[in-house]
């Protein structure tokens, strides 16, 4: 899976490439937000008739994380698993792993999903 930052990127590639929205970086505390894509370049033939339903699903399933829904993430994240010829599992991963610290935690109403580094 290849990251790219900035929408202006993503637009390009989308008209060659299957493009997804992961998260939004934020550099520091005050830096600019930033969002990150992956780049899908390698799709198994046998997907492409399911890409745009999965697609949705992928988007959908960033808007619930937004919104702090994670039954609907987790469910989402099951579904997507093992797609996109297995690129982006290590997100999905990473975000499981997340939405699991917050349901232990519940971060409350005034979280920011913005990942700072």
């Amino acid at each position: 899976m290849n990251i790219i930052f900035g929408q202006d990127e993503a637009q390009a590639l989308s008209e060659k490439y299957t493009v997804l929205k992961l998260d939004i970086i934020r550099v520091g505390t005050t830096g600019p937000e930033v969002p990150a894509y992956c780049v899908i370049e390698n799709l198994p033939i046998t997907e492409l008739t399911r890409v745009p339903g999965m697609r949705d699903l992928h988007e959908n399933l960033m808007v619930h994380y937004y919104k702090q829904d994670w039954k609907y993430c987790q469910d989402a994240i099951e579904q997507l698993q093992g797609f996109w010829g297995k690129e982006v599992d290590s997100f999905y991963e990473n975000l499981q792993q997340r939405i699991s610290k917050y349901q232990e935690n519940d971060p409350g109403p005034d979280w920011d999903p913005v990942i700072q580094k």
